[in-house]
């Protein structure tokens, strides 16, 4: 069994890139939620009726024990699954200015950025290198490629990330592993629908903001053989805003 394994799968982003997935029917998907099972349940009943099958598996990627002991569990229970696909969705924001920032609020979204990262990636990452195959896609943000104001526990969060993905794409280039990262850029999703849409949209070229199929499209490609050549790399996508 051929899996993709889908963290913060159960709404926006992931959700899109769940049902993208899905659509192809190369893969089993495993949709990682934390806290909200009704989106869960949702996402995965999404999959079924698209042909395609799955299942939820609930842990907090920056909680490191909990994200070993499930998927330790997982993977006892399914000694012939092989997981293929990583997609390092899960991302919180806990946005303000610095000076006035937290120390809650700093390390709370890096522990799931960037430690989420680490949690899930290493736990397969020798199951990939024996494999001889594998597609990592890291999901970034504008913010982690150029800096966003009122977000620098954020930005430093998906800017790491930027730096973690390059180094890992040199590791594991020889075992046909890619390691790409992609940054939206304002995507309509629960995440963004406090923004004020149409003052943020005159920023944007493409003069609009953008949908969580059309980021799902870009990562579906990534995770496929058609894209082998492309590793280390971060893919904008984000109507122009910047490049």
């Amino acid at each position: 069994m051929k899996c993709a394994i889908v963290t913060g799968g159960s709404r926006g982003i992931g959700r899109a890139i769940c049902l993208k997935l899905a659509e192809e029917k190369n893969y089993h998907l495993l949709i990682n939620y934390t806290s909200n099972e009704a989106a869960a349940k949702e996402t995965l009943t999404a999959v079924e009726e698209l042909g395609a099958t799955g299942e939820i598996l609930k842990f907090d990627v920056g909680n490191a024990e909990e994200t070993q002991k499930v998927l330790t569990e997982w993977q006892e229970n399914n000694p012939n699954a092989v997981v293929e696909v990583i997609v390092n969705n899960a991302g919180i924001t806990r946005d303000g200015l610095f000076m006035w920032m937290p120390s809650e609020d700093w390390n709370s979204v890096i522990n799931t950025s960037l430690n989420g990262f680490y949690n899930v990636t290493n736990f397969f990452i020798q199951k990939l290198l024996r494999n001889k195959y594998g597609r990592i896609i890291n999901m970034v943000s504008v913010s982690g490629v150029k800096g966003t104001a009122g977000q620098t526990n954020y930005s430093a969060a998906k800017g790491a990330l930027v730096g973690a993905t390059k180094a890992l794409a040199q590791e594991v280039a020889k075992r046909n592993i890619t390691v790409n990262a992609v940054a939206p850029g304002f995507i309509r999703t629960d995440m963004t629908q406090d923004f004020n849409e149409d003052e943020l949209k005159a920023m944007i070229p493409a003069n609009r903001f953008g949908e969580a199929e059309e980021v799902a499209d870009l990562v579906a490609f990534l995770a496929s053989r058609k894209a082998s050549y492309i590793t280390g790399e971060v893919i904008n996508i984000n109507g122009g805003i910047y490049s």
